[in-house]
């Protein structure tokens, strides 16, 4: 973890300007009739769970670039993460991913306080194949044509169920590679009610108070058909299953220019949002940082969600998921958390009666002007104060780089080998 010291001299070092930010931005904030320190007390509260692998350096289809101090097992990864949170205080969970993490519950747990992180949803692997498994998922798993090759994807998902149970974990997040690259592969028909079957059976293993998390992408690996391939699909999955089975929306897993937030208000509709994954693209599933691209997008994607706050029951999980090739993934992560979060404040921002009114007068303009007001919004200071009123860095990444924890832990975990290809 970041040394108290160095936390304190780097917030020491622009504690002044924040305050003058901060209380600028306050002035203004009150003539349009908002209260700053009720956003900001609305913003600490908010959590967004990091992914275990996300601390890792990723890969492209061709080959895999290492980082210094890369996490070498899963306790490395929770040290990482639990900077992130030390630092951003955004993100609260971690979210694992079996067999990578796979490790003894109490050694997680116990790791986990360590850290200061509790445990997200569990997210199992069927995609690839591993070195103790006797049947390959080359032609798919949950809907394969084999039934023992089924058998043995759903006994996976069943593993995580009860590791997850023992670390306090609520959730199964499913996703598959399954699909086709030719046509006539595939029957596309029996290839479904094959997946479905196997779901059932995960879904009537969860725990009463659980919920499965399935979800859509469009391609990859599956470049002709993919089983899950978009939000229509997924909700079939979801009202064939059950209350407990709910819909995850990656931000990257839809083709070019499709109309996410749209997306996020029918699932909300249909009461089975779960919830996200959230990361940015640009060409098709990137899993770039967080608003890299297209942060208009995330803010609309939270206009939804802040209006659908209004009812108490509406909970769906926060999750990032991104891939970092050219970043330090802890400088990344804690950028696109801080990401998560701004789009979050500015939704917040959103006169919503004044909405509501041009929108049932169809003034298009106007309407258009109230949501383009609160985005525009600079709400970096809500965020910094945010983070400093629980203990974190006024600037994250400034005081992580004062730190040295990148040279700190690189002195201490080997350099691996980057020989390889295939995405990570």
């Amino acid at each position: 973890m970041i040394a108290q010291d160095i936390l304190d001299e780097s917030n020491a070092a622009v504690s002044t300007d924040h305050d003058a930010d901060y209380a600028a931005l306050g002035d203004h904030l009150a003539r349009r009739g908002i209260d700053i320190a009720a956003i900001a007390g609305q913003v600490a509260g908010y959590g967004v769970a990091v992914p275990s692998w996300g601390v890792g350096t990723g890969g492209t289809r061709f080959a895999r670039f290492p980082g210094k101090g890369e996490p070498r097992h899963i306790f490395d990864k929770l040290a990482d993460c639990g900077v992130i949170n030390q630092l951003t205080r955004a993100t609260p969970s971690v979210s694992l991913h079996v067999p990578w993490d796979d490790a003894p519950a109490a050694d997680l747990l116990a790791a986990g306080e360590a850290a200061g992180l509790s445990f997200d949803a569990m997210n199992s692997n069927t995609f690839q194949d591993q070195p103790d498994q006797p049947y390959s998922y080359k032609f798919g798993s949950l809907s394969h044509t084999d039934a023992a090759t089924r058998a043995q994807a759903v006994e996976h998902n069943l593993h995580c169920i009860e590791l997850g149970q023992a670390i306090g974990s609520k959730a199964l997040t499913v996703w598959i590679g399954d699909g086709s690259n030719f046509p006539g592969q595939s029957n596309f028909t029996k290839q479904f009610e094959r997946y479905l079957a196997s779901a059932s059976e995960i879904y009537n293993s969860l725990p009463a108070d659980w919920s499965l998390f399935t979800e859509h992408k469009m391609y990859e690996p599956a470049f002709y058909s993919t089983v899950v391939q978009d939000w229509g699909t997924n909700l079939m999955i979801a009202q064939h299953l059950g209350p407990k089975a709910k819909c995850l929306v990656d931000l990257g897993h839809h083709a070019p220019n499709v109309n996410i937030e749209m997306i996020v208000a029918r699932l909300i509709h249909a009461g089975k949002l779960g919830g996200f994954h959230f990361n940015d693209s640009k060409y098709g599933d990137d899993d770039l940082d967080t608003a890299a691209i297209d942060p208009y997008r995330l803010f609309l994607v939270f206009n939804e969600l802040v209006e659908a706050e209004t009812d108490p029951a509406f909970d769906p999980a926060h999750m990032l998921d991104q891939s970092h090739n050219v970043t330090d993934p802890i400088e990344s992560l804690m950028s696109s958390a801080m990401e998560v979060q701004r789009a979050y404040a500015q939704a917040l921002l959103v006169d919503r009666v004044a909405l509501a009114g041009y929108q049932e007068s169809n003034d298009a303009l106007m309407a258009s002007r109230t949501l383009k007001v609160a985005f525009r919004t600079d709400v970096d200071p809500i965020l910094a104060e945010a983070r400093r009123s629980r203990g974190g860095a006024i600037d994250p990444i400034a005081a992580y780089r004062l730190s040295g924890y990148r040279a700190r832990v690189a002195a201490e975990r080997p350099e691996v080998s980057g020989a390889g290809g295939g995405i990570v």
